[in-house]
Parts: structure tokens; C-alpha cells; sequence
């Protein structure tokens, strides 16, 4: 039986980078927190240490064959976590009535069902994956209004410009959104020092622990462009209210600008445990792990505009979120495709971003009535982008 004193937490995406903080932060508050429900894509050797270590009465797995061998190597271990299996056991554990808190972690478009069956249940919602509202959008923020769900920033730059923003919101006070960039490991290359980029080059963010698929997103600033779109969701302002600056330092994570000309900045080490342990416990506030901001040991705080010819995908998404309809779920179709495609060296780096121009330019951006739409058109996006990468394969 769950301690009801505690608040239940289930995490989506337990075996990736915000997951796995995530536990890290839960285990610095045991007093708080209890684990409900874990789930991953098709690491199931991950998610069983998981399961023996936090005994969490439910998992799953989207990978029918992986789930089978959790459940197999659980069963000997003497654990009583049930194991859910396939796309539809992820949703259902994202759903359980017993969990106060889902933090929505899966990376890129796989996270959207799970997430909304966590936004139909009414749940607490941390929101770690942006491509839920990249690729469903309006859609999204009805159904958070329709069932009554909370939704809390857990992306650095979100979650500082929530910590800066009045109760109310953007009122009529403020002015613009500043979210800051680090500028990726590439930061300061012309186009044509970036031709010969490697995986491993771009995995390496000089400042953030990420997986490899947000790495390469910051690198071709990508990751920055999904922010944008989510931005101007979550805060619902429009886009020409909302910039991005280059600050390499990490430091500031995103900043408001009020009528008067007053900026509050949200700053921290570049350590994503602080924005999860600030959604995890708003408004109070717990021990996250990450160290002190020393200020004495701070030489400076350098602040840059993006350069939008060596780095064309911040411009790609502006672009799509203007256009409006389904833009931005084929923008985040394509670009799954070029970067897993470039992981695999498939592909070359500044390709990335040529796919996913060629991919907007070529799909009709209509209007989705309802998410299975939506999907529709990142089925349609990604079939498109795959030929393209096939057409211009290294």
C-alpha cells in the first residue's frame, strides 16, 4: 500500500538524463517523496536497478520484449513491482489515480500520449518533454485547462522565466521574454568549420549533462528553437514577444523584461537538479544537490546574439511557429530523423538542419483537429525526411 503522507511520484523516462536526476533529487528527500511508477522505452536492465532500489509498485516498458524480460528478472529478484508492457502500458502508468506528480521526461515525440494520459487524469504534470507542446500545441494547453491538470516548467530556461514571472503571469507589465543559450560546444564556427563535425564533437556540451539527441540539439541550436515553441505555449505570449541571447556561461537561465525596464534573471550552476527540485516542491523549496553559485569566483557574464547563418535551425523554428497549424510538428519530426541520422553517421552535421528546411518546405501546414491528426503529419514528416537523408546520406 502507498504511505499517503507522502507524495507519489511517477517518472516518464526513468533511464534518461532528467529521469535519472530526478531519482537523485527524490533520494535527498526521502521524507517527501515516494517513487509510483517508473517507465522507459526499451532499457529494462536500467529500469530493474530502478524498480529493486526504489520498489516502486508499478513500471513499464514501451518495448514489449524488454517489459517481458523486466518482468522476468524482477520475478527472481523477489520484487512486486507490476510490469506493464507496450505504448499502451506507459500511458497507463502515466495515468494511475494514486500518483500526484508525473514527470513527463521521455525525449522527443514518444512522450506526447503518455504525457496527455497524464494531463486527462488530472495530474501534476513536470514537464520535462517540450515536444509534447512543440508537436501538439493548442491542443495541449486545452486539454491542461479541460481536466483540470498543473503544469510546471522543469526545462532550465522555462522553469527560470516561471520563477520571474509574477503569479498572474505575462500580464500587460511585462514586456519580453529572454530565453539565454549556452551556444552549444560549436559556439563561435562559421558553416564551414562545422561540415566536418563528429557525434562524439557534439555530444560534448561544454556546460549541461544531457543525452545525446538534446546534446546534438544544443549543438545545432535546435534545442533553443523547440524552447522558443514551447515558450510561447506555456506562457501563451506571442513570438515576437520572446528572444534568444548566447550567454556561454550557463549561469543566467533565462530572463523577464518588465515595461519600466526592470529584468529579473533566475541564476544557478548549470545543474538541471534545480529546476526539478523547483517544480517538485512549489512554492517551497527543497535540497537538490547541485552546488552554490560562488559569485566571487565569476569573472564574467558574456551575453551574445545567436548567429542564425552558421546555425539555421533557430530560424527554422521560429519560422514554423509563425506559420502556425502543423508547422512545428514537422519541424520536430524531421529533425528526430536528421539527428538520429547523423548519430548513426548518416549524415552530415550541417544537414541536420538542411532536412528539416527541405522536410517544412515540402509538407502542407494544415490545421489538426485532434492529436491523432497531428501524429498523422509527423508519420508523413518522418517518411519524407527519411527519403531525404537517404538522397543525401554520407
Amino acid at each position: 500500500m502507498t504511505d499517503r503522507s507522502l507524495e507519489t511520484v511517477t517518472i516518464l523516462g526513468a533511464t534518461g538524463s532528467i529521469g535519472r536526476q530526478t531519482l537523485d533529487v527524490l533520494a535527498r528527500n526521502p521524507e517527501r517523496y515516494r517513487v509510483l511508477g517508473l517507465t522507459a522505452g526499451h532499457r529494462w536492465r536500467e529500469l530493474a536497478e530502478h524498480c529493486l532500489t526504489w520498489r516502486p509498485p508499478f513500471a513499464a516498458l514501451a518495448d514489449e520484449q524488454a517489459a517481458e524480460a523486466l518482468r522476468n528478472h524482477l520475478r527472481e529478484a523477489g520484487s512486486h513491482t507490476q510490469v506493464l508492457a507496450g505504448h499502451a502500458g506507459v500511458a497507463e502508468v502515466a495515468a494511475l489515480q494514486e500518483a500526484d506528480t508525473v514527470v513527463a521526461a521521455i525525449v522527443g515525440a514518444a512522450g506526447v500520449r503518455p504525457t496527455l494520459a497524464a494531463v486527462e487524469a488530472g495530474k501534476k504534470i513536470l514537464l520535462a518533454n517540450k515536444e509534447t507542446l512543440v508537436v501538439t500545441g493548442a491542443l495541449f494547453m486545452e486539454a491542461v485547462k479541460r481536466h483540470g491538470a498543473t503544469l510546471l516548467p522543469v526545462d532550465s530556461e522555462h522553469n527560470a522565466i516561471f520563477q520571474c514571472l509574477p503569479a498572474e503571469g505575462v500580464g500587460p507589465g511585462v514586456r519580453r521574454l529572454l530565453l539565454t543559450a549556452s551556444g552549444g560546444p560549436f559556439r563561435g564556427w562559421t558553416r564551414e568549420q562545422l561540415t566536418a563535425v563528429t557525434p562524439e564533437q557534439a555530444v560534448c556540451h561544454p556546460n549541461w549533462d544531457m543525452g545525446p539527441k538534446i546534446s546534438v540539439d544544443s549543438a545545432t541550436l535546435m534545442n533553443k528553437g523547440l524552447e522558443y515553441i514551447e515558450a510561447c505555449w506555456l506562457f501563451d505570449v506571442a513570438p515576437q514577444r520572446i528572444e534568444v541571447v548566447i550567454h556561454p556561461q550557463s549561469v543566467v537561465h533565462s530572463m523577464v523584461e518588465y515595461l519600466d525596464g526592470s529584468v529579473l534573471a533566475q541564476m544557478g550552476t548549470p545543474d538541471m537538479r534545480t529546476p526539478i527540485a523547483c517544480a517538485l516542491s512549489w512554492p517551497e523549496r527543497i535540497e537538490s544537490g547541485a552546488s552554490r553559485l560562488d559569485f566571487a569566483t565569476l569573472s564574467s557574464l558574456d551575453f551574445q546574439a545567436p548567429d542564425n547563418d552558421a546555425f539555421p535551425c533557430l530560424g527554422l523554428a521560429r519560422q514554423a511557429m509563425e506559420e502556425g497549424g502543423a508547422a512545428t510538428a514537422v519541424l520536430n519530426a524531421a529533425n528526430e530523423e536528421a539527428v538520429a541520422a547523423f548519430l548513426d553517421r548518416r549524415l552530415g552535421f550541417n544537414a541536420i538542419g538542411a532536412v528539416v528546411e527541405e522536410t517544412l518546405q515540402r509538407t502542407p501546414s494544415s490545421r489538426c483537429a485532434d492529436v491523432d491528426a497531428v501524429m498523422d503529419v509527423d508519420a508523413r514528416a518522418r517518411d519524407l525526411a527519411r527519403s531525404l537523408i537517404r538522397e543525401w546520406a554520407c
